[in-house]
């Protein structure tokens, strides 16, 4: 099977698999454009992290600045917290949440 033959192939299943909806409201559109921006936010910060770790392509290294990781961080929890707030999602709430059953986790396994 040649590259074609897969991409015409891989064609016909996604037509007959792909779910038929549409987003119809504004809150659906944010919630997915914030979605794909966080996820290009936390594909920067791995790129700078692999930059602190001296794992990058030597013409990144030579281009990577330090202040710019402390941003990307910035970046990845701003962007996140533009997605609750686009979701609804009460931030406070759900750290709490989630901490009392880390902790709870934790304390059972220890």
């Amino acid at each position: 099977m040649n590259v074609k033959s897969l991409q015409d192939n891989i064609r016909v299943l996604d037509q007959a698999r792909t779910p038929r909806y549409k987003l119809y409201t504004q809150t659906e559109k944010e919630i997915l454009t914030r979605t794909i921006k966080l996820n290009e936010e936390v594909g920067e910060l791995c790129n700078d992290i692999l930059s602190v770790l001296k794992l990058q392509r030597k013409s990144k290294l030579e281009k990577f600045d330090k202040r710019n990781f402390y941003e990307e961080f910035a970046d990845v929890i701003i962007t996140t917290f533009q997605l609750a707030n686009s979701a609804g999602v009460d931030v406070e709430r759900a750290i709490g949440d989630k901490l009392k059953k880390i902790e709870k986790r934790y304390h059972k396994d220890h």
